[in-house]
């Protein structure tokens, strides 16, 4: 990994102003994974342990950051059950800044050059026409793996601030925020909602390290008898008056209580209160995960744009 840059805590801010940028004027070319919270979520959870198979590339027009591409290259993974898992393909996230659409060549190109001679997937917008017509033109077809049912591409949904019902929580449960509730009870909270995960005390570090990071706009519900059954993060974009869900999860002891209702319904209210008008969550869009899709549907959340995953394996090249 010597001969590559690596994706830092300064990356993520210029990335996060180039997503701002598109989220203006084209927020339906804004991929799952270059959301202004996204980009701050995945960093901080993950530069510790994966950040060393992160090679990433900037392109700069005027000063300003236009396009960026962030690699995830073959790594091993060790989830909070003790089990590990190796990951033999590559990943790509990015964007480019639709006034300079045509670099996408230059990012495929970067791409195909630094995970060479592996299986390599990446999710563009299925709204950026241009970028899949290049795309294509460079071997990338449709992953199977994301048709039919099982499918792990994911929507962008969105919906105003206007008109947010009040949150009704079961007797004995109570709202919290990180910082009341602290470090330990934040990372439990995640932990027993994706078990098993990766994430980690010093994953939670890199997150609050993160400058859009904000321990007030962390909620969790707790039980009462301590547990925190619920989480997620909400991300302020303040250039835009929006904000964002990301993750939401639900201890497996405490669903189809009304809790993550009450508790997104609860964030609503407190990213109105903080000048958002406007909120944006992600799911997973195939027919067979229509649980959390579901539970966004009912809070007033319409998609606004999808992921469109593509592969090129070994063979096509």
């Amino acid at each position: 990994m010597t001969n590559f840059e690596l994706v830092t805590a300064a990356d993520v801010q210029l990335m996060q102003g180039l997503a701002q940028r598109v989220t203006a004027t084209r927020p339906d070319l804004v991929n799952s994974d270059a959301t202004f919270g996204e980009l701050a979520w995945n960093w901080g959870r993950g530069h510790a342990g994966d950040g060393a198979s992160w090679p990433r590339r900037l392109w700069f027009s005027g000063g300003d950051l236009v396009a960026w591409s962030w690699a995830c290259l073959p790594h091993r993974v060790r989830l909070s059950d003790g089990s590990v898992k190796d990951v033999t393909g590559a990943y790509l996230a990015y964007q480019v800044h639709p006034d300079h659409a045509g670099l996408v060549d230059e990012v495929i190109d970067w791409y195909d050059g630094t995970a060479a001679d592996i299986e390599r997937t990446v999710m563009p917008s299925a709204a950026d026409e241009f970028a899949l017509k290049r795309w294509a033109a460079h071997g990338y077809e449709t992953d199977p793996a994301s048709l039919g049912d099982a499918g792990s591409w994911t929507q962008l949904n969105e919906r105003d601030l206007i008109d947010v019902e009040q949150p009704v929580l079961p007797d004995g449960f109570r709202f919290r925020t990180a910082d009341e509730a602290g470090p330990k009870a934040a990372v439990q909270a995640h932990l027993d909602a994706w078990a098993p995960s990766t994430y980690t005390a010093e994953g939670y570090r890199g997150v609050r390290q993160t400058a859009t990071y904000r321990g007030d706009l962390h909620i969790l519900v707790e039980s009462p008898d301590g547990t925190m059954a619920s989480s997620t993060i909400m991300w302020l974009d303040e250039a835009n008056r929006t904000a964002e869900f990301e993750p939401v999860g639900t201890h497996p002891d405490y669903r189809r209580l009304g809790l993550a209702r009450a508790m997104l319904l609860h964030g609503m209210h407190l990213a109105r209160a903080a000048g958002a008008t406007h909120m944006t969550v992600a799911c997973l869009g195939a027919p067979g995960h229509p649980q959390a899709r579901g539970l966004y549907c009912g809070l007033g959340f319409r998609e606004l744009t999808r992921d469109a995953p593509l592969i090129r394996t070994r063979t096509a090249g």
